[in-house]
């Protein structure tokens, strides 16, 4: 029987072993998205007042707290009269939609070329290649200027903008990530037994990338939409009266010093969500990379 390890004389750990193992920040990211999910998704049931009703004999009234507050209106109105925490529990649904769909549409658009890039390289890789990099140098808000301009401002071509914002991105991860992967043995073993080349790739290779991707997609997502905040706060963003995020902060701008509170309250949001969904992705990194695991 061995002996008992002699104690060096350290401390003994204050928190206990379940708290020591916890992730702060996953735990963080997940208790704030999970209320920023609920108030958007409850958004018609939470909303006290229709947001774009206007009641222009109590506009830019300030918060509760504050005087000439009216209760009607927790966070105050606008410079219409409109309640502004109606106006943001609808802006930030219709924000985390846009970011949704634009990231997704990104991810499949990227991945996809990225797979095609790496994988069957020759002419392929140079043409997809090619194209990621035109539009890497081209500036973005010049993109966005000429798309709608062209097929015009409605909610699906904002998706189809938002989505263009960041797919070369997503091509170029992949891309990198296969052609690192395609060299290693476990997939020059499948390709010895008879495996064709896209069985190779969608079932040995693909699994590999979830996640570098995943970790992207988190920061893609807050990141889109402080994209989408800009592109409403210039004006060819959603168009008003519908109430986003961006298109809020962009409205009250010239009320900042009479009534900060317009622009207070959903620029407040931007940033929760852009913490929430940042904190997310590092935790998720810290999570699915081996090398920090390890460590």
């Amino acid at each position: 029987m061995l002996p008992a390890p002699m104690s060096l004389g350290l401390p003994r750990p204050i928190l206990p072993a379940w708290l020591r193992r916890a992730r702060v920040p996953l735990i963080l990211a997940g208790v704030l998205g999970a209320l920023l999910l609920a108030a958007a998704l409850l958004a018609p049931l939470l909303a006290p007042l229709d947001p774009n009703a206007q009641k222009l004999l109590a506009r830019l009234r300030p918060p509760i707290g504050f005087p000439r507050a009216d209760p009607r209106y927790w966070l105050g109105t606008d410079q219409l009269g409109r309640d502004l925490l109606s106006r943001c529990l609808y802006g930030l649904r219709l924000s985390l939609a846009l970011s949704l769909f634009g990231t997704t549409l990104g991810l499949l658009i990227g991945v996809t070329v990225g797979l095609v890039a790496g994988f069957a390289r020759g002419w392929a890789d140079v043409v997809l290649m090619g194209i990621a990099d035109v539009k890497l140098a081209m500036p973005f808000t010049l993109v966005a200027l000429l798309v709608i301009a062209i097929a015009g401002s409605g909610i699906p071509v904002l998706v189809a903008v938002l989505a263009l914002a960041y797919w070369a991105q997503f091509a170029r991860l992949v891309r990198g990530q296969m052609l690192a992967l395609r060299e290693l043995p476990y997939v020059e073993a499948a390709r010895a037994v008879g495996a064709t080349p896209w069985r190779v790739a969608l079932r040995h290779m693909l699994p590999n990338l979830v996640g570098p991707v995943v970790v992207m997609a988190t920061l893609t997502f807050s990141n889109l939409i402080l994209l989408e905040s800009a592109l409403s706060f210039i004006g060819i963003g959603v168009q008003p009266p519908t109430a986003t995020l961006g298109s809020m902060v962009g409205q009250g701008r010239d009320y900042l010093a009479s009534a900060p509170w317009v622009v207070v309250a959903p620029a407040a949001l931007i940033v929760l969500v852009s913490l929430a969904v940042m904190l997310l992705g590092d935790a998720l990194r810290d999570r699915l990379d081996r090398t920090l695991r390890t460590r």
